[in-house]
């Protein structure tokens, strides 16, 4: 995979669209999941998708190789998502109305070993909670873990994205979990 994207990327700093094209096609999925978990919200993460392909295809030539493409498109994801949070407050609408199931988030696509109904609205709820809980982390804690176990990305790997060092990657890991562990307790 590394060498198609690599190719796929020389190819589009030399104007290729299809070439970029294909590198949307790889990373959207990814892009958009990253975004939902961090800003908890369906379209801003769509927004954040957006304009985070936006700016790879503005900054593309500033794009060094001697990197994983994967850590740079993550960075500037995880970027615009830490910017969202901080110049948008979290707003609530009356009229906007929660329909779990109805919208298809990362959960959906997990393969289920479940056979009632019963099992598959305790797990709905156990995931809400847990998103909930993660929407209520401090952004620093919140994209490191969701990087971690939602992504599955290495230590090494998120330390390139959020440009720390491994040691500070480990603390924030823990500490996060701990908000997490905490969070859920009272849940």
């Amino acid at each position: 995979m590394d060498f198609v994207e690599k190719r796929l990327t020389q190819r589009a700093k030399r104007g290729d669209r299809e070439a970029f094209a294909e590198l949307i096609d790889i990373y959207k999925d990814k892009i958009f999941q990253l975004a939902y978990r961090m800003v908890g919200n369906r379209q801003d993460a769509e927004d954040i998708a957006q304009e985070t392909f936006l700016r790879v295809y503005a900054n593309l030539h500033t794009y060094d190789e001697n990197f994983k493409f994967s850590t740079w498109i993550y960075r500037i994801a995880t970027n615009l998502c830490i910017d969202r949070g901080r110049k948008k407050r979290p707003d609530f609408s009356l009229d906007e109305e929660v329909e779990p199931g109805q919208g298809m988030d990362w959960y959906s696509r997990l393969s289920s070993e479940e056979k009632n109904p019963a099992d598959k609205v305790v797990t709905q709820e156990l995931q809400e909670t847990v998103q909930e809980a993660l929407t209520h982390l401090a952004p620093k804690y919140r994209s490191i873990m969701i990087l971690r176990y939602i992504e599955d990305l290495s230590l090494q790997e998120i330390s390139e994205i959020v440009k720390l060092p491994v040691t500070t990657i480990k603390t924030r890991i823990h500490r996060g979990r701990e908000a997490l562990r905490s969070k859920l307790r009272f849940m």
